[in-house]
C-alpha cells in the first residue's frame, strides 16, 4: 500500500480537496487502484450538524454518513463510492479511544494524546484504505489521505496529533511507500504586482519543524508563476526545483489533473514510490483532458436560478452545482447558474428593500430553468414557494430537490387545491 498525505499551508480554501483528487484522477488513470481518507481536526463526530456556512455542504454518502463536501469530489473525480469511516474527525478518534478505554482495553494504562490518540489514528487509516472502493470490490494499492488544517494551516493547535501521527506513521510505512505532498499560497499584491514565496516558506518550515518533510510543493495563485519564483522556492525550501508545482486559477477544476500531469507527476511518483505504471498518460487522461477542452469551447449558455438560503457561499450548494455542470457539459451548453436568496423574493423584502426585491425577481424571470434544493427551518420558505408558483404557472421547467420537492406539493396544495 502507497500513501499520500496531503497538507496544507497559509490560508483555508486553497484547493487542497481538488489537488488530493486529481492525484488520484492521474494514478487512476494509470490503472492502479485508488481510495480516499478526509481527515478534519474538529471535535464534531461528523459534519451532519453543521450550517453550511461553517464548512459549505454536508455530502452524504451511499451508507447515510454526513460527511465534508471534499468526499463528494473524491467521488467525482475518482468514480468511486466511499463510506462514512473514510471521513475521520478528532471527535471520532476521541469517542473511539475513550469507548476502549471503557471497555478496559488499555488495562488500566493512563490513556494520553501520544500513543492512543496518534496509534488510533494510524490504525484507522491503515484499516480504512484497504476497504474496496470500486465496483470491482478489489482491494486499493494508493491512499492518498488528505489531512486538513482546520483553518488550512500547518501548526494549527487542532490538527496537532494528526501531524504527529503521520510523523510517526512515516517511519512504519517506510519511505518509499510514503509522500507528502504541501499545498500553499504564492500571493500576488495588487500594489506591486509580484509574486510572493515568503508565506510558502514560512508554511514549509513550520511542517518541518513538527517532523514532515514535504516531497512535493503545490504552489496555489491567481495568474501563472515565473520560473524565477519556482527558483526560489526550490532554494529556500530544501527541495528540487521539479519538485515544485505551480497550479494557478483556471476556468474548470477538471483543467487540475493537466496541469498536474503537464508537469512530470507520473514520472515522479514512478520514481518516488517505485509505482509499476508507463511516464506517458493513459488514454482515460487524455479522455480528461479532450473533456475539459471541450469545457472551454462550449458556446451556447443554459441559465439556472437556483433559489435557495446559504447562497452568499457558494460551496454549500456544491452538490447541485457540479450535477448541473456535468449535466450541462453533456449537452455541449455551458452551466450560468444564477444563486437567489429566497428572502429577497418575499414580499417583506419589497417593503424594507425594494431594489435588492426587483434584482431578485428579475434574475428568476430570465432563467431557462428553475431549481428549488434542500434546507432547514422556516425562513425563505416563503421566497421558495413564490418561486416554484411561478415556474408552475409561466410552465418553467421546475426541479425541486428534498425541501423543494415537499413546497412544490405544498405550492399546488395551497394554490390548486384551495388547501390554506
Amino acid at each position: 500500500m502507497k500513501y499520500i498525505l496531503v497538507t496544507g499551508g497559509v490560508i483555508s480554501g486553497i484547493g487542497k480537496g481538488i489537488i488530493a483528487s486529481s492525484i488520484g484522477t492521474i494514478l487512476k488513470s494509470c490503472g492502479l487502484r485508488v481510495t480516499a481518507i478526509k481527515i478534519d481536526p474538529y471535535i464534531n463526530i461528523d459534519a451532519g450538524t453543521f450550517s453550511p456556512y461553517e464548512h459549505g455542504e454536508v455530502f452524504v454518502l451511499n451508507d447515510g454518513g454526513e460527511v465534508d463536501l471534499d468526499l463528494g469530489n473524491y467521488e467525482r473525480f475518482l468514480d468511486i463510492n466511499l463510506y462514512k469511516d473514510n471521513n475521520i474527525t478528532t471527535g471520532k478518534i476521541y469517542q473511539h479511544v475513550i469507548n476502549k478505554e471503557r471497555h478496559g482495553d488499555y488495562l488500566g494504562k493512563t490513556v494520553q494524546v501520544v500513543p492512543h490518540i496518534t496509534d488510533a489514528v494510524q490504525e484507522w487509516v491503515m484499516n480504512q484504505a484497504k476497504v474496496p472502493v470500486d465496483d470491482d470490490r478489489k482491494e486499493p494499492q494508493i491512499c492518498p489521505s488528505f489531512l486538513f488544517q482546520l483553518g488550512g494551516t500547518i501548526g494549527d493547535i487542532e490538527g496537532m496529533p494528526f501531524v504527529e501521527a503521520f510523523r510517526q506513521f512515516q517511519f512504519k510505512a517506510k519511505r518509499e511507500n510514503f509522500c507528502n505532498i504541501h499545498v500553499s499560497l504564492v500571493p500576488q499584491p495588487n500594489a506591486t504586482g509580484e509574486q510572493k514565496t515568503k508565506p510558502t516558506q514560512n508554511s514549509v518550515r513550520a511542517l518541518r519543524g513538527l517532523g514532515l518533510s514535504p516531497d512535493l510543493i503545490v504552489c496555489r495563485s491567481a495568474k501563472p508563476i515565473e520560473m524565477a519564483v519556482k527558483e526560489k522556492i526550490s532554494m529556500f525550501c530544501h527541495v528540487e526545483p521539479e519538485q515544485v508545482i505551480f497550479i494557478h486559477d483556471v476556468s474548470s477544476t477538471y483543467r487540475v489533473p493537466i496541469l498536474l500531469e503537464e508537469q512530470g507527476i507520473i514520472k515522479y511518483f514512478k520514481q518516488r514510490l517505485n509505482l509499476p505504471i508507463d511516464d506517458q498518460p493513459s488514454d482515460l487522461l487524455m479522455k480528461w483532458k479532450k473533456m475539459a477542452d471541450r469545457y472551454e469551447r462550449l458556446l451556447k449558455v443554459c441559465s439556472i436560478a437556483l433559489v435557495g438560503k446559504y447562497t452568499k457561499l457558494s460551496d454549500c450548494y456544491a452538490s447541485v452545482f457540479k450535477a448541473l455542470e456535468h449535466s450541462a457539459l453533456a449537452i455541449n451548453h455551458k452551466l450560468d447558474l444564477m444563486y437567489i436568496d429566497s428572502t429577497e423574493l418575499e414580499r417583506s423584502t419589497e417593503v424594507e428593500n425594494s431594489v435588492k426585491y426587483h434584482q431578485a425577481w428579475h434574475k428568476l424571470c430570465k432563467a431557462d430553468g428553475i431549481l428549488v434544493p434542500g434546507g432547514f427551518g422556516i425562513r425563505g420558505t416563503e421566497g421558495k414557494l413564490q418561486a416554484i408558483s411561478w415556474a408552475r404557472t409561466k410552465k418553467k421547467p421546475f426541479l425541486g430537490v428534498c425541501l423543494g420537492m415537499q413546497l412544490a406539493v405544498v405550492e399546488f396544495a395551497r394554490n390548486c387545491l384551495n388547501w390554506k
